[in-house]
Order: structure tokens, then C-alpha cells, then sequence
């Protein structure tokens, strides 16, 4: 074999080639080993038979829902009524308020309180979104608040307090019976609000007994573990 000069190229050796070719499938597997790893490891995850966070060495403090929740089932509409997915934007970790019916003093407080949370997160801050889901478009949600959280006087109406106080919120919709399935601790604790994979699935679930600091520890533990 000559090379472009007319050179006479030394011949490789069969064991060399052999190994090139090794390590070259060894390279090129390695995204094929990943993916299989995962879909392995998210299919044991939400099918309850693993406990991701446990498993990776931390305390959460919120409450890990096993097996996770699939937040499409919710049938989630925009305020225009158009079918929404969560899974359709950029990946991101959501912190999701679901309300069922009125937007009332506990609703009200846990849309305060993850707000606070989101901006407190610092430089993590664009990997965090928020939701809040009713039962109703959010012009059709009575607002019986009277005074925020911040101590500062409540908006006429749930809109205008959604536009004053949270800006770039997805506001959206779901079937008030999907709606109270997918989120039965509502039923005994109104001041559950819950952490969303960006995946879509619904992991975690948190209320006012657990400190605003320790909600962050969990959000930086698994924002430093994952790509999303």
C-alpha cells in the first residue's frame, strides 16, 4: 500500500486491527448501553420496584410517590381549550399546584410558596417550571382570598392575581374527576402541591410540614443527578 507521496505504508498488523476495530464498537456502544441502561432502571423506577432516590443516597424529604404518576393521564388543556402535554416543552422539573375547584387561601399559598421556591433555586431557576391545574379555565375560578400571603391586598379575580403575581405560570386544565384520582392527597392534606419529572411523571408530593430549605435540598440533589 503507498500513500499520496508514492511512500510505501508499513502493513498493520492483524492483532493492531483487531483491536482498532474493538475499541471502535467499544465507542460506539456506549450510547446504546446508556439507553438500555435507562429504560431498564425508569421501568423498574415506575413500576414501584425501585426506589431511585433511596437507591442514589439521600433523605428525601418529600413523599416519594411509588410507582410514579403519569401527569398525561390528566387530559390537560390550555385556557384555550387545546390539548396540552407537559412533555411537549422543554424538559423541565415542574412544580405542579393542582386545585380543584375554587382557588382558595391554601391554593393561593401554595402557588406563593413554590414561586418563592423557584426563584430562591438561583442559578437552577431555568430548569424549573410551574403549573397550577384546575377543574375550570382559570377565568371561571373564584378567587375567595381576601389578603396574599406577602400581606398585601388580593386582585379582584383569580386572572388578575395570576397575572400580577405569576408570570410565565402555565395555568392550565383537567377533568375535575381525573383531577381528584391523580391527586388523592388533596382529599386529607389541601396544602399538597407536587414535584413532576421532565419526563411527565409525577414523583413527588410535599405540604406545608415540610420547610421550604428542605424542598430545595431535594430539588438540588436531583437537578445535580439528572440531565433535566
Amino acid at each position: 500500500m503507498t500513500d499520496p507521496m508514492g511512500n510505501t505504508a508499513p502493513a498493520l498488523d492483524p492483532a493492531t486491527v483487531n483491536r482498532n476495530r474493538l475499541v471502535l464498537l467499544t465507542i460506539a456502544g456506549i450510547p446504546v448501553t446508556m439507553i438500555l441502561a435507562a429504560t431498564w432502571l425508569w421501568y423498574f423506577v415506575v413500576n414501584g420496584d425501585l426506589d431511585l432516590v433511596g437507591s442514589l443516597g439521600t433523605a428525601n424529604n418529600g413523599r416519594l410517590l411509588q410507582p410514579p404518576r403519569p401527569v398525561a393521564e390528566l387530559g390537560l388543556r390550555d385556557q384555550a381549550g387545546d390539548a396540552f402535554t407537559l412533555r411537549a416543552q422543554e424538559p423541565k422539573w415542574t412544580l405542579l399546584v393542582p386545585s380543584p375547584g375554587a382557588c382558595d387561601a391554601a391554593c393561593e399559598h401554595r402557588l406563593y410558596l413554590t414561586r418563592q421556591i423557584h426563584v430562591a433555586m438561583g442559578k437552577e431557576f431555568n430548569r424549573i417550571q410551574r403549573a397550577w391545574v384546575g377543574d375550570q379555565r382559570a377565568a371561571e375560578t373564584a378567587f375567595p382570598v381576601d389578603t396574599l400571603s406577602d400581606g398585601t391586598a388580593a386582585p379582584a379575580s383569580f386572572v388578575r392575581y395570576l397575572q400580577s403575581q405569576h408570570v410565565g405560570m402555565f395555568t392550565l386544565a383537567a377533568d375535575s374527576e381525573a383531577l381528584r384520582a391523580q391527586f388523592p392527597e388533596l382529599a386529607e392534606r389541601p396544602d399538597t402541591w407536587y414535584l413532576v419529572d421532565p419526563a411527565g411523571w409525577v414523583m413527588m408530593a410535599y405540604d406545608d410540614s415540610v420547610n421550604y430549605k428542605d424542598v430545595m435540598a431535594d430539588l438540588k440533589f436531583l437537578l445535580k443527578n439528572s440531565n433535566g
